[in-house]
């Protein structure tokens, strides 16, 4: 989630929560899906047709993953200016696929302002994906929008100097999972949101 202590962090957040990703997935999986048939029922033109990266669109152009799913257990990317430093602060977050906005709000400790987007798919073996971007300096976006793959819902920052400016961007096959920590050796309910992207491109 931080590129700064990253280990220490997702220590700290593990201990913190006390509670798995699968006890979290077996909560969020009882009603969701015809929740959010409901909700696409009549917006057939937002179904995602095909998923571009949230930074430099439609290919990342001009940026880095500089923390991957996966490594020291992170739940999620890390998005990074080539630049390095804060050199991306400020810069564009695009959405990945056109959607529904779930949250779009501040909050607090190590995430600040995040945007959760519930994605219903085609041609996938998930009906449903969720997208969370995370550490954005500004929202352009509320709950309740909907969007448009390539638009623009807010801008990276560094949740008010906590870290270096980045994007921390996760990809949940389990819409609504509690927010979690960031950090966790079980994957339950999430993708690797690289693999997922380059999956799913658009035709």
């Amino acid at each position: 989630m931080g590129l700064n202590f990253a280990a220490v962090w997702g220590v700290l957040l593990l201990a913190l929560l006390g509670k798995t990703n699968s006890d979290n997935l077996r909560r969020a999986t009882s009603s969701k899906t015809p929740h959010y048939d409901q909700i696409f029922a009549n917006k057939p033109d937002y179904t995602a047709n095909g998923f571009d990266f949230p930074v430099g669109k439609p290919n990342a152009k001009g940026y880095y993953n500089a923390q991957k799913f996966g490594k020291n257990t992170h739940l999620g990317d890390d998005w990074n200016g080539v630049k390095g430093g804060n050199s991306d602060l400020g810069d564009s977050v695009y959405t990945i696929a056109n959607g529904y906005v779930t949250e779009a709000t501040n909050l607090g400790g190590g995430w600040g302002n995040v945007i959760r987007i519930v994605h219903k798919t085609s041609g996938t073996k998930w009906h449903y994906v969720e997208s969370l971007y995370a550490h954005c300096d500004k929202l352009n976006i509320k709950k309740g929008d909907w969007v448009k793959r390539g638009a623009q819902i807010g801008t990276i920052g560094n949740n008010g100097g906590m870290y270096y400016a980045h994007l921390h961007l996760e990809l949940r096959h389990t819409p609504d999972l509690p927010l979690g920590g960031g950090y966790s050796k079980d994957t339950s309910g999430y993708l690797d949101p690289t693999w997922f992207i380059r999956q799913h491109r658009p035709k």
